[in-house]
């Protein structure tokens, strides 16, 4: 089953989110808190959404799929931007994943977005041949940039940074 997350599901879905990390072998730049997962998801102020997959038989969380809006300014309209989608490794293969993404595309047309986007890593190939099968296709012309931790105050605070 798929549903939208609630506020009592935090602690789950900061376990699924640790989980994610560690198989993507970065658990150790997962800094999020539960509370600010809180503050993220149900503040007075959202900045992002989240659907729960549960296990059929004990209702357990067994997956999740984080998203935001994003906005196309050649569409004229919002997208869903898919920040993580996780089920655990015990539950794949059962459609959880496809459920997850189902519901985004679904609120996707129901909304009349344009766009259902999200990033893989390149070492991932099950997943990429999980995305691939159901018609997803990668956009090899754009490169993903980020700043980060130095590099994002550097330029923020316009302190010299360390430019390379």
């Amino acid at each position: 089953m798929i549903r939208p997350a609630t506020p009592a599901d935090i602690p789950a879905l900061h376990t699924l989110i640790r989980e994610l990390a560690d198989y993507e072998k970065a658990l150790e730049e997962v800094r999020a808190t539960p509370d600010q997962l809180h503050h993220a998801l149900f503040g007075p102020h959202p900045a992002a959404h989240a659907h729960i997959a549960t296990d059929d038989s004990t209702d357990e969380p067994i997956g999740y799929a984080i998203w935001f809006l994003n906005f196309s300014t050649w569409r004229g309209v919002h997208g869903i931007h898919l920040e993580d989608l996780y089920v655990r490794p015990t539950a794949r293969g059962a459609g959880h994943g496809k459920a997850l993404l189902t519901e985004l595309a679904r609120l996707c047309v129901e909304r009349g977005y344009a766009r259902l986007e999200w990033a893989v890593l390149n070492w991932n190939t099950p997943t990429i041949a999980f995305y691939e099968s159901i018609g997803a296709l990668p956009q090899n012309e754009w490169t993903t940039y980020r700043l980060t931790d130095e590099a994002l105050t550097a330029l923020g605070t316009g302190t010299p940074g360390t430019g390379k």
